[in-house]
C-alpha cells in the first residue's frame, strides 16, 4: 500500500469540511474520489498533500506518517499534486515551465522523467515548446501542468479535477494520456466531478457526500450499485 488515510477531519477556519475520511491507494492503481461539487474531494487531496493540514486523523505514505508535514516535504517524498487551477508560469515557455520543475527522484526505484518523455505522453506540448504558458489553451495548460508535476518524478500523482472546463474532444485525449501514465506504472489518486471520465480510468472508487465516504469499492461494484449512483452521483 502506497497511501493510507485514516479518520481525517479537516476544517477551513470554523467551517469543518471533512468528517472522518478514510481511504487507501495501492501501488500501480488509479483510485477515484467521486461526488458532486463541494463534497470535500479537493480538501481531501489538499490534506494529503499538506496544503490544508487536517485537524485530526493520520496520513501514511510509503509506511511513513506524513500527517501535518508541509507540502514541500511531502513532495520530496515522491508525491505530486496537479491543482485544479493549474498555476503554470504564464511568462515562461512550455519547456521552461517543465525545466523549472525538474528534481531528483525520491528513491532509486522512481521513474525518471525528462522533457522528452513528457513530450512523448503529450505530443502537442512538443509542438508548443517555445510558446509561453499564458498563450496556451485550457487543455494545453492542463497537459503542461501534469507534465510539470511529472518532472518531479512522483510515485503517487494527485489529480484534482483534470477535465474541468475542457471541451469533450480535449477530455477524450486527456483520458488517453492519463491511461498511458497508468500503464507505465504510475499510481494515481483522481478527484473528479466527471464521473464517466473517472470510471473509465479507475480501478476503485470512493464516493463522498458532505465530507464523508458513502461508498468504497471496485468500479464494477459501483456500476452495479444503482442507489449510490442515483443518490450521490446523479447517474
Amino acid at each position: 500500500m502506497i497511501l493510507a488515510v485514516r479518520n481525517l477531519y479537516t476544517s477551513y477556519g470554523l467551517s469543518q469540511i471533512l468528517f472522518g475520511i478514510s481511504l487507501e491507494v495501492h501501488e500501480r492503481e488509479c483510485v477515484a474520489l467521486l461526488g458532486r461539487n463541494g463534497v470535500g474531494k479537493t480538501t481531501t487531496l489538499r490534506s494529503i498533500m499538506g496544503l490544508t493540514p487536517p485537524r485530526q486523523g493520520e496520513i501514511r505514505y510509503k509506511e511513513q506518517n506524513i500527517t501535518g508535514l508541509p507540502a514541500y516535504r511531502v513532495a520530496k517524498l515522491g508525491m505530486g499534486f496537479v491543482p485544479e487551477d493549474r498555476r503554470i508560469f504564464p511568462d515562461l515557455t512550455v519547456r521552461e515551465n517543465l525545466d523549472v520543475a525538474r528534481k531528483a527522484p525520491a528513491s532509486p526505484h522512481s521513474t525518471v522523467w525528462t522533457v522528452e518523455r513528457v513530450y512523448d505522453i503529450f505530443p502537442v506540448l512538443a509542438r508548443l515548446d517555445e510558446r509561453k504558458g499564458g498563450y496556451l489553451s485550457g487543455g494545453e495548460q492542463q497537459m503542461l501542468t501534469i507534465g510539470r508535476t511529472l518532472m518531479g518524478n512522483p510515485d503517487l500523482l494527485l489529480l484534482d479535477e483534470p477535465s474541468e472546463g475542457l471541451a469533450p474532444l480535449v477530455v477524450r485525449d486527456l483520458g488517453r494520456q492519463i491511461q498511458q501514465l497508468k500503464e507505465e506504472g504510475l499510481t494515481i489518486l483522481l478527484c473528479e466531478q466527471n464521473t464517466k471520465f473517472a470510471i473509465a480510468l479507475s480501478d476503485r472508487a470512493y464516493v463522498l457526500e458532505k465530507g464523508q465516504v458513502r461508498f468504497s469499492g471496485t468500479i464494477a461494484e459501483l456500476q452495479d450499485n444503482e442507489e449510490i449512483r442515483r443518490q450521490y452521483l446523479a447517474l
